[in-house]
């Protein structure tokens, strides 16, 4: 049988749901019209992009009550009849995402409402990541920044749009498992730490994450390890980066004096900030990104623990 070419279907589905579908024509026109602005946070490059459209992710009840009183719209019976699919493997559906930050952003989400689980699906990710090269794969934990944290999914946007994809590669790696195939590292010096995976196969890559995961702190009552995931392949290596958090939203969530009405997921990690709000887009600073960092992130004694329960 021959192999599906995804990458060719995926770049026709966008082509007609921009051109075919109001709403995402709409908003991907309004897209290239918004307002970018620069910040320096430590050695990282931040881009804050004012995008209203976010207000639906930023400001999105996830608590059990608001979920249960919804609709899911990641579910086929309530999601626009001009909303087309593309199947992967039997196993999910790929879409465009009509409320973009990325030139092209995509949803990738299961065909069963299942709740948001990395547990057994990085395999799935690895090789999504691997059949759609031109994008970056990411996960959201259910509680760091998943709106929909009821029904499993990814998300995918174009490869080159977020800064840490390469600054990973540039900050202070200590090497914590190497065997020639594949490693893991602590990645440090960039405004927030995060581990970084490069494997040649996706076995390699996903035993990796696997170990990495069995070494990530568990709150009580959580149904997995907080973090935020972003994954790609380059020429024939697979990249996951995982940001172990520690809490879903900031003190200073909220749309009130001295608020933000921010929810960072793994975009924001990215070093891509999609700001809702106009007052709050023109009124972050270095010093405001850095203090949401600190304290969503692991700290350096987390990631000594973390290690230690590696070894």
């Amino acid at each position: 049988m021959a192999e599906i070419d995804y990458r060719n279907q995926v770049t026709r589905l966008i082509e007609r749901q921009l051109s075919d579908w109001d709403v995402a024509k709409h908003n991907y026109g309004a897209l290239k019209a918004c307002k970018l602005r620069s910040l320096r946070v430590g050695a990282s490059s931040i881009v804050l992009q004012f995008n209203p459209e976010r207000i639906r992710s930023s400001a999105a009840k996830v608590d059990a009550a608001s979920l249960k009183s919804r609709k899911c719209f990641l579910c086929a019976q309530n999601q626009p009849v001009q909303q087309e699919t593309v199947e992967w493997n039997g196993k999910y559906k790929i879409q465009l995402n009509p409320y973009p930050i990325f030139p092209l952003h995509l949803t990738i989400s299961e065909l069963r409402h299942v709740p948001q689980r990395i547990e057994g699906r990085m395999p799935h990710m690895l090789a999504l990541a691997h059949d759609l090269s031109d994008f970056v794969l990411f996960y959201n934990g259910p509680k760091c920044g998943a709106s929909a944290p009821d029904h499993m999914h990814f998300q995918a946007g174009n490869k080159g749009f977020l800064p840490y994809c390469k600054e990973v590669f540039e900050s202070k790696l200590s090497h914590i498992d190497d065997d020639g195939d594949g490693f893991l590292a602590l990645s440090q010096g960039m405004a927030r730490m995060s581990f970084l995976i490069a494997a040649k196969t996706a076995l390699r890559a996903s035993q990796l994450f696997d170990m990495l995961e069995r070494a990530l702190p568990v709150s009580a009552g959580d149904p997995e390890p907080m973090q935020n995931i972003l994954c790609w392949t380059e020429a024939d290596t697979y990249y996951v980066v995982v940001f172990p958090r520690r809490k879903h939203r900031p003190h200073n969530y909220g749309d009130g004096a001295g608020q933000f009405m921010l929810s960072p997921a793994s975009v924001d990690m990215g070093g891509v900030w999609a700001v809702p709000v106009e007052k709050d887009f023109d009124a972050l600073t270095s010093a405001d990104v850095q203090a949401m960092f600190d304290e969503l992130c692991m700290t350096t004694d987390d990631a000594i623990n973390i290690i230690q329960r590696l070894k």
